[in-house]
């Protein structure tokens, strides 16, 4: 991924070689070495996943952890699986991408306006980090945002990314949101902080959602709609 600032593709690299997290590192190694059949002949990425789009972003979407088959087999948040195909979609229909899908690295993908990151950078067993790993990875977030560094609202995949955010704002040296704004989809929080964010939040896009109309195109462009609105693009 090529970036005009020289310093995110630094960050890049530090974030793709990090192994902070051993059961994370073990898990993520052992997918990519025993692979899905239906994926037996790609060379499966295995490592951290950096952030994607656009580095002037106003909007930054805060997913939980790259998916098994997906991101770390791609090496691209949210890039090759069904969640990504429902939420590249909806960012094509709401201007924010120029291309509704997102198969892998090199395949024309833009972002305009948006930022694409997760709260958890490997691929977790089930799906399911842990608050400590959630914890050790939110510093490449602290520092990836110390490039993209207009956001304005963030735009939190499920509840595990809503909270993530509010522990992202207190590592920043924001003072604890109170009282603990309660994660909803349609849910949007201004931080009274000056040059805080705005959080708003959505179902995420997983296949258990959207195969049973839990999360709608619909609903999750009307999300993205609002955050335009409200980051003034």
């Amino acid at each position: 991924m090529t970036h005009a600032d020289p310093g995110l593709a630094v960050l890049e690299g530090e974030i793709t070689g990090c192994r902070r997290c051993p059961r994370l590192v073990a898990w993520r190694e052992q997918v990519a070495r025993e692979k899905r059949a239906a994926f037996k002949d790609d060379d499966y990425w295995g490592r951290p996943i950096p952030g994607f789009g656009d580095p002037r972003a106003r909007v930054l979407i805060l997913g939980l952890a790259p998916a098994a088959h997906g991101g770390n087999r791609t090496g691209r948040v949210f890039t090759g699986d069904r969640s990504g195909d429902f939420l590249f979609a909806s960012l094509h229909r709401t201007g924010f991408a120029n291309q509704p899908t997102s198969v892998r690295p090199g395949d024309g993908l833009a972002l305009d306006g948006a930022w694409i990151t997760a709260a958890v950078r490997c691929a977790p067993p089930a799906n399911k980090p842990t608050p400590v790993e959630r914890d050790t990875c939110l510093p490449w977030t602290v520092a990836e945002l110390q490039h993209v560094d207009q956001v304005r609202v963030v735009v939190c995949l499920g509840a595990f990314a809503w909270d993530a955010a509010l522990r992202l704002r207190t590592t920043l040296g924001r003072p604890p949101a109170r009282p603990k704004p309660k994660f909803g989809h349609g849910a949007l929080w201004y931080d009274d902080d000056p040059g805080g964010w705005a959080l708003l939040g959505t179902y995420h896009p997983s296949q258990q959602n959207t195969f049973t109309g839990v999360l709608t195109e619909d609903m999750m462009d009307d999300v993205f709609r609002t955050a335009r609105e409200v980051a003034g693009q």
